[in-house]
C-alpha cells in the first residue's frame, strides 16, 4: 500500500527517468539529460500522494478520487448491487492526484478485474466497455461500488487490496495510471451532495450522505 509523498507505482517510472539524467550528465548528452529531467519531474508530479484530512462523521461518504464530477445520477446497477443506484463518476485528468481512496468505511467483498476497451474516459460509454477494476465495500448493511476505469492514455489499474480487507473511510485503495475515471455507486438510501461540473478530492470532498 502507498504511503508517503509519492505513490509505489511511481518508483519505477522515477528511476528510469533519474537513470537518464545520471547518464546523460555522466556522458555530457544535453539530448538525454534534458528530456530525462523532464519526465522525472512530470511523474514526481504525477505519482504525488498527499495527505488527505479524512472528515470523520460516519454518515458522509467521500469521493474516491480527485476530478471533476461529469455524471451525478440514477442508474441500474445490475452487476454487484443489482438494482437502482445513485452514481457518481469522477473524471481525472493527467493533472490531477490519482491515487484511490475508500468512499466509506467498509470490507471488500468483491474485488473484479475486466479486460477492456481504451476509449476516452469522459465518454459515457467507457464505463460498459473500458477495462476496469470493481470494488465491492460493505459494512452494516450498506453496500456500495467503485468502479475504477482505464481511459484513453491510462493502460495501468494498480489495486492495493484485496477481498475480505477491511478499509476506512479515506484509505489508499489502489490508483489509475495516466489520466482516467472512477465511478461511485450508491444504494438509493444515500443522499447526493455534488453535482456535475464540481471538482472533488479524494478522501476529503464530501459527496454523499447515508439516510
Amino acid at each position: 500500500m502507498s504511503r508517503g509523498l509519492i505513490s509505489s507505482p511511481g518508483y519505477s517510472f522515477l528511476a528510469s527517468s533519474s537513470l537518464l539524467v545520471l547518464l546523460g550528465w555522466l556522458l555530457h548528452w544535453g539530448w538525454l539529460w534534458w528530456p530525462g529531467l523532464a519526465s522525472l519531474i512530470f511523474f514526481g508530479y504525477f505519482f504525488r500522494d498527499p495527505e488527505r484530512r479524512i472528515p470523520p462523521d460516519p454518515e458522509v461518504v467521500v469521493a474516491p478520487a480527485d476530478g471533476k464530477v461529469i455524471l451525478a445520477d440514477e442508474v441500474i446497477e445490475e452487476r454487484f448491487l443489482n438494482g437502482p443506484a445513485r452514481r457518481v463518476a469522477i473524471f481525472m485528468n493527467v493533472f490531477d492526484v490519482h491515487v484511490n481512496r475508500a468512499p466509506s468505511a467498509g470490507t471488500v467483498q468483491e474485488a473484479q478485474h475486466r479486460d477492456g476497451c481504451f476509449k476516452a474516459a469522459f465518454r459515457e460509454e467507457s464505463s460498459a466497455v473500458n477495462e476496469q477494476m470493481a470494488l465491492v465495500l460493505e459494512e452494516v448493511g450498506r453496500r456500495l461500488l467503485v468502479v475504477q476505469i482505464a481511459g484513453l492514455l491510462a493502460r495501468r489499474i494498480v489495486s492495493y487490496v484485496q477481498p475480505g480487507q477491511h478499509l476506512e473511510k479515506g484509505e489508499r485503495l489502489g490508483m489509475i495510471c495516466f489520466g482516467s475515471r472512477v465511478d461511485l455507486y450508491l444504494p438509493m438510501q444515500s443522499q447526493l451532495m455534488v453535482k456535475v461540473g464540481d471538482r472533488v478530492k479524494a478522501g476529503s470532498s464530501i459527496v454523499a450522505r447515508w439516510t
